[in-house]
Protein backbone atom coordinates (compact mmCIF):
# COMPACT_ATOMS: atom_id res chain seq x y z
CA UNK A 1 0.00 0.00 0.00
CA UNK A 2 1.32 3.44 -0.92
CA UNK A 3 1.13 6.36 1.49
CA UNK A 4 0.15 9.91 0.66
CA UNK A 5 2.97 11.98 2.14
CA UNK A 6 2.50 15.48 3.56
CA UNK A 7 3.94 16.99 0.36
CA UNK A 8 4.16 15.38 -3.07
CA UNK A 9 4.99 16.48 -6.61
CA UNK A 10 2.28 16.31 -9.25
CA UNK A 11 4.13 13.36 -10.81
CA UNK A 12 4.31 11.47 -7.49
CA UNK A 13 0.62 12.00 -6.74
CA UNK A 14 -0.43 11.11 -10.29
CA UNK A 15 1.65 7.92 -10.21
CA UNK A 16 0.33 7.01 -6.76
CA UNK A 17 -3.27 7.39 -7.93
CA UNK A 18 -2.75 5.96 -11.41
CA UNK A 19 -3.91 9.08 -13.27
CA UNK A 20 -2.34 11.70 -15.55
CA UNK A 21 -0.35 14.54 -13.99
CA UNK A 22 -2.38 16.96 -16.15
CA UNK A 23 -5.42 15.89 -14.14
CA UNK A 24 -3.59 16.69 -10.90
CA UNK A 25 -2.59 20.12 -12.28
CA UNK A 26 -6.23 20.81 -13.23
CA UNK A 27 -7.39 19.85 -9.72
CA UNK A 28 -4.75 22.17 -8.20
CA UNK A 29 -6.14 25.10 -10.22
CA UNK A 30 -9.82 24.23 -9.74
CA UNK A 31 -9.64 23.42 -6.03
CA UNK A 32 -7.04 26.05 -5.06
CA UNK A 33 -4.77 23.50 -3.39
CA UNK A 34 -1.74 24.89 -1.58
CA UNK A 35 1.55 24.33 -3.40
CA UNK A 36 5.13 25.53 -3.20
CA UNK A 37 7.98 25.71 -5.67
CA UNK A 38 10.77 23.16 -5.54
CA UNK A 39 14.07 25.00 -4.99
CA UNK A 40 16.62 24.54 -7.75
CA UNK A 41 14.18 23.52 -10.49
CA UNK A 42 14.30 25.96 -13.40
CA UNK A 43 11.16 27.53 -14.80
CA UNK A 44 9.20 27.45 -11.56
CA UNK A 45 6.81 24.82 -12.92
CA UNK A 46 7.85 21.99 -10.59
CA UNK A 47 5.73 22.25 -7.45
CA UNK A 48 5.07 20.37 -4.22
CA UNK A 49 1.41 19.87 -3.34
CA UNK A 50 0.54 20.15 0.36
CA UNK A 51 -1.49 16.97 0.97
CA UNK A 52 -3.78 18.41 3.64
CA UNK A 53 -7.30 17.46 4.74
CA UNK A 54 -8.85 19.34 1.78
CA UNK A 55 -6.82 17.36 -0.75
CA UNK A 56 -7.51 14.03 0.98
CA UNK A 57 -11.22 14.83 1.21
CA UNK A 58 -11.37 15.78 -2.46
CA UNK A 59 -9.59 12.58 -3.48
CA UNK A 60 -11.86 10.49 -1.27
CA UNK A 61 -14.95 12.04 -2.91
CA UNK A 62 -13.79 11.81 -6.51
CA UNK A 63 -16.04 9.19 -8.19
CA UNK A 64 -13.19 7.64 -10.18
CA UNK A 65 -11.09 7.21 -7.05
CA UNK A 66 -13.77 6.58 -4.44
CA UNK A 67 -14.30 3.01 -5.62
CA UNK A 68 -10.77 2.07 -6.62
CA UNK A 69 -8.39 3.89 -4.29
CA UNK A 70 -9.81 3.44 -0.80
CA UNK A 71 -6.48 1.98 0.33
CA UNK A 72 -5.00 5.51 0.09
CA UNK A 73 -7.40 6.98 2.63
CA UNK A 74 -6.29 7.27 6.23
CA UNK A 75 -8.60 6.18 9.03
CA UNK A 76 -7.56 9.13 11.19
CA UNK A 77 -7.57 12.89 10.62
CA UNK A 78 -4.38 14.39 9.25
CA UNK A 79 -2.42 16.58 11.65
CA UNK A 80 -0.41 19.48 10.29
CA UNK A 81 3.07 19.79 11.70
CA UNK A 82 5.28 22.78 11.03
CA UNK A 83 8.51 21.42 9.63
CA UNK A 84 11.53 23.31 8.44
CA UNK A 85 11.82 22.07 4.86
CA UNK A 86 15.62 22.32 4.90
CA UNK A 87 15.84 19.61 7.56
CA UNK A 88 15.15 16.15 6.06
CA UNK A 89 15.09 14.46 9.47
CA UNK A 90 12.23 16.69 10.65
CA UNK A 91 10.28 16.01 7.46
CA UNK A 92 10.68 12.24 7.94
CA UNK A 93 9.58 12.48 11.58
CA UNK A 94 6.53 14.56 10.58
CA UNK A 95 5.61 12.01 7.89
CA UNK A 96 5.87 9.18 10.42
CA UNK A 97 3.76 11.03 12.99
CA UNK A 98 1.04 11.57 10.39
CA UNK A 99 0.61 7.84 9.82
CA UNK A 100 0.79 6.77 13.48
CA UNK A 101 -2.41 5.67 15.20
CA UNK A 102 -3.75 7.65 18.15
CA UNK A 103 -2.71 4.81 20.48
CA UNK A 104 0.86 4.86 19.10
CA UNK A 105 1.05 8.64 19.50
CA UNK A 106 -0.17 8.35 23.08
CA UNK A 107 2.44 5.70 23.91
CA UNK A 108 5.14 7.88 22.34
CA UNK A 109 4.01 10.89 24.39
CA UNK A 110 4.10 8.84 27.62
CA UNK A 111 7.55 7.50 26.74
CA UNK A 112 8.92 10.99 26.01
CA UNK A 113 7.44 12.35 29.23
CA UNK A 114 9.00 9.48 31.20
CA UNK A 115 12.41 9.23 29.50
CA UNK A 116 12.92 12.74 28.14
CA UNK A 117 14.84 13.55 24.99
CA UNK A 118 18.13 12.15 26.30
CA UNK A 119 16.47 8.81 27.16
CA UNK A 120 14.81 8.75 23.73
CA UNK A 121 18.11 9.48 21.96
CA UNK A 122 19.86 6.85 24.10
CA UNK A 123 17.30 4.20 23.16
CA UNK A 124 17.90 5.06 19.50
CA UNK A 125 21.64 4.71 20.06
CA UNK A 126 22.40 8.26 18.91
CA UNK A 127 22.84 10.07 22.22
CA UNK A 128 25.73 12.48 22.73
CA UNK A 129 28.61 11.00 24.70
CA UNK A 130 29.14 13.73 27.28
Amino acid sequence: MKILHSKMTTEELAQCLGIAKQTINRWIREQGWQTETIPGVKGGRARLIHIDHRVREYLANTPALRHGATQYQLAEPVKNYVVKETDPALRQIADILQVMTDAEKQRLAVFLAREGISGFMGRLGIADKE
